[in-house]
């Protein structure tokens, strides 16, 4: 693959620190989409390794942090909306879910509005949890922020938004406005 750039300067170099930029010109054997895949492939090993290790001290796992990020993010959230963003069997959840419950890591409320439906809070133990998975991701990102500044920190979060199925992006955005509603009623 040859790299091509304008004025013999990597703009990536220029704004972010780092010696290597994925070509300009698509090739035909793809090698821009190969480089993508390798970074976001080695992007998730690290960015997930802190909390693996603080996870593992717990005896949870990579599920449970999902869990716990959701839930924090979607206080009240009901098993089945749980369900359908995890998109995960009822079993496998349930697993998770009883050891998180058990743990007392999050507890079921009755619904308000439906006697039925039990949703899903935070214990006080739980938002501690959570908030030393996030503290060493959010550490990742100030980085990041500080090493590309907050225009090219934007475009990669415009990307990102880009990678998620079409049909599911709305339903992002909507979950990604409650999560920040709910931290900023936490005072984070």
């Amino acid at each position: 693959m040859k790299i091509i750039y304008v004025n013999n300067t990597d703009p990536f170099e220029a704004v972010c620190g780092i010696g290597y930029m994925m070509s300009k010109v698509k090739n035909t054997n793809n090698s821009d989409f190969n480089d993508a895949i390798e970074l976001m492939f080695f992007a998730y090993r690290d960015f997930i390794a802190d909390p693996d290790v603080i996870l593992e001290a717990h005896g949870f796992g990579r599920a449970h942090h999902r869990v716990l990020h959701f839930v924090a993010g979607n206080p009240g959230i009901s098993i089945a909306d749980l369900l359908d963003i995890l998109r995960v069997t009822k079993q496998s959840l349930a697993r998770v879910l009883r050891d998180l419950i058990d743990g007392d890591y999050i507890e079921q409320r009755i619904g308000a509005n439906d006697r039925r439906k039990r949703l899903l809070h935070l214990t006080g133990k739980g938002l501690a949890l959570h908030a030393k998975l996030l503290a060493p991701q959010e550490k990742r990102f100030d980085e990041v922020l500080t090493a590309i500044g907050p225009q090219a920190f934007e475009q990669w979060k415009k990307t990102m938004r880009l990678v998620i199925n079409r049909e599911d992006r709305e339903n992002v955005d909507e979950l990604i406005i409650r999560s920040r509603q709910a931290r900023s009623e936490d005072g984070k």
